[in-house]
């Protein structure tokens, strides 16, 4: 079971090395944002920024209301939820590593994810503490706090603390969210 993960994921993984967006979707995406806020995604690797489009196009097959102003948090939080890999960009070849460590030894790479970005670990911080990192530069760039908390946790899988502190319809945003970024 795990290695037929494993080889789903890596074809994932070649696909979304290889995209780019298109000139369409770049323009749709930047016309969701503040300029701020363009300036914070146009930072992320165009296959990123493919994936970020490719997240908030799923949120949007899934909900055709989701461009509503009420749902303009979730709209950016797709855009921007991996911003924080910008901080520390990790190589290919790290970005493979990660996604086979995690199918093979999930526990693993969360201990190897604590710490400061240096050394072999790197790349295991970064993969683990993006989401925190792509929260603050979120709130640097004017976003709401409900967005901050969607990219502070959309890696976390037990997000009751979150439920919790920012109150009713969090927690299917964030599943929405969640949903929508494994897809991709």
């Amino acid at each position: 079971m795990k290695f037929n993960r494993i080889i789903y994921r890596i074809a994932q993984f070649w696909n979304v090395i290889r995209a780019r967006p298109a000139g369409m979707d770049l323009e749709w995406a930047l016309s969701k944002l503040t300029p701020e806020q363009k300036t914070l995604f146009t930072q992320l690797h165009q296959s990123e920024q493919a994936h970020s489009i490719s997240v908030l196009r799923n949120l949007v097959q899934n909900n055709h209301s989701i461009l509503e102003n009420e749902n303009q948090a979730l709209v950016v939080a797709a855009l921007l939820h991996d911003v924080g890999k910008t901080l520390y960009p990790i190589a290919i070849w790290e970005r493979v590593l990660i996604v086979v460590s995690k199918a093979l030894i999930p526990e693993q790479v969360k201990q190897w994810g604590r710490g400061q970005p240096a050394g072999w670990r790197r790349a295991f911080v970064v993969a683990e503490q993006h989401p925190e990192w792509g929260a603050q530069l979120a709130a640097q760039a004017g976003a709401s706090a409900l967005t901050v908390a969607l990219i502070r946790e959309h890696q976390n899988h037990c997000p009751q603390e979150s439920v919790d502190r920012n109150g009713n319809g969090f927690s299917d945003l964030l599943f929405r969210l969640q949903a929508a970024d494994r897809e991709n």
